[in-house]
């Protein structure tokens, strides 16, 4: 799965790395914007940066993370949808138009996955964080899915205020390096199936989900992290430093991160 990511590179990187020639109006501030400041621990109903395809271009924009259906009642079912399993996409109901229609890219510099340790002085255990990223530090191409969802408390269903854009990350089974830690990772496409994957003309889910497989274990390289990651509050890069993983001899004695 993936519930927690980075998001470190400017509006600028994003567009030169992923080629987007459209670009929404609320990024068009000298590069940059608040609403895309350095994130190192993105949490789901964050907005979030995603290439999709508009007018025939890769078109760079924010949708809230965690996908909210069409129907929904309420955006708070979002917070349940951060994640679509690839193997179900096509078929289940709160994914299946989305995944016929609406595809997108979702860039990431990294993102978090937790190994449970054993606590010698209580019950639960403490999480242990990793920090998965590319080896050559190029971002990844999350495959997801966006929506548009209509606010029915607007009077003018029309008003731009009256949409929400959300999305959702697609997970696959772990590779040999994401196995010790996860039985699943996010889908992360090759730069020569963007195109196809953004394409909305491109009805054809079966043959396109067809294509999906974990990435190369190569690709990947692992590092225990702060816990400190835990709390989505936390944001800064020192969150991303290497540590010594813990253990059950290390979390009995106290020791700290």
């Amino acid at each position: 799965m993936c519930g927690r990511y980075v998001s470190a590179s400017s509006p600028q990187d994003i567009i030169d790395y992923f080629g987007a020639t459209s670009v929404a109006e609320t990024l068009l501030v000298d590069s940059a914007t608040t609403a895309m400041e350095p994130n190192f621990n993105v949490a789901p109903t964050t907005n979030v940066a995603t290439i999709r395809e508009r007018e025939g271009e890769r078109h760079l924009d924010l949708c809230r993370w965690g996908l909210v259906p069409s129907w929904a009642k309420s955006i708070k079912v979002g917070a349940r949808m951060i994640n679509a399993r690839s193997e179900t996409v096509a078929t289940k109901n709160s994914f299946r138009a989305a995944a016929k229609r609406r595809r997108c890219i979702i860039p990431a510099d990294a993102f978090y996955e937790w190994t449970a340790v054993a606590n010698p002085n209580a019950k639960k255990p403490v999480k242990q964080p990793w920090c998965i990223q590319r080896v050559d530090g190029d971002p990844f191409a999350f495959a997801g899915l966006y929506e548009v969802w209509r606010d029915p408390d607007f009077d003018d269903p029309d008003d731009s205020g009256a949409k929400l854009f959300s999305c959702t990350v697609l997970t696959t089974t772990a590779n040999d390096a994401m196995a010790p830690i996860h039985d699943r990772m996010p889908v992360m496409l090759a730069p020569h199936r963007w195109d196809a994957w953004i394409d909305r003309a491109n009805e054809d889910i079966t043959s396109l989900l067809d294509q999906i497989e974990p990435c190369p274990s190569e690709l990947l390289q692992i590092h225990a992290v702060s816990t400190a990651v835990n709390n989505s509050r936390s944001r800064g890069a020192e969150l991303m430093n290497e540590v010594e993983p813990l253990t059950p001899e290390l979390v009995a004695r106290g020791v700290d991160q």
